[in-house]
């Protein structure tokens, strides 16, 4: 199963996060994968995000929504994530045994973490 931080925008971070870790969590997946939505030229969502429609998360955001979801995910699994901080060792199994570690690693991020080289990162992706 995997899960796209970022698609409930700004307004539904947290909900989306919670709601997406119980539904995991009673699931029981064997493997859990993340990653963080990226706007791409002419695609109905950046369309919307540009009349105001819709507000994307920055990429602060998208790390505490991504702890958000760590933090309420109950289910042990095979953890991956494809978010611009993955090369810091958040992937692995053993989720649970390793869980604390990540939100630490996440907070770090969140705190000290270099947002703009994250964002510069994303703005250069052209596909999934």
């Amino acid at each position: 199963m995997k899960v796209l931080n970022g698609t409930a925008g700004k307004e539904h971070s947290l909900e989306h996060a919670v709601n997406s870790a119980r539904v995991f969590s009673q699931c029981k997946p064997m493997l859990v994968g993340t990653g963080g939505l990226t706007l791409f030229p002419e695609t109905p969502l950046l369309e919307e995000a540009e009349r105001g429609e819709f507000t994307p998360l920055s990429e602060k955001e998208m790390l505490i929504e991504l702890k958000a979801f760590v933090e309420n995910l109950t289910c042990d699994c095979y953890f991956i994530t494809h978010h611009t901080v993955s090369g810091k060792n958040l992937t692995g199994p053993d989720f649970l045994k390793r869980k604390d570690a990540i939100i630490a690693l996440l907070e770090n991020e969140i705190e000290h973490g270099d947002l703009d080289r994250m964002a510069a990162i994303r703005s250069r992706k052209k596909t999934l």
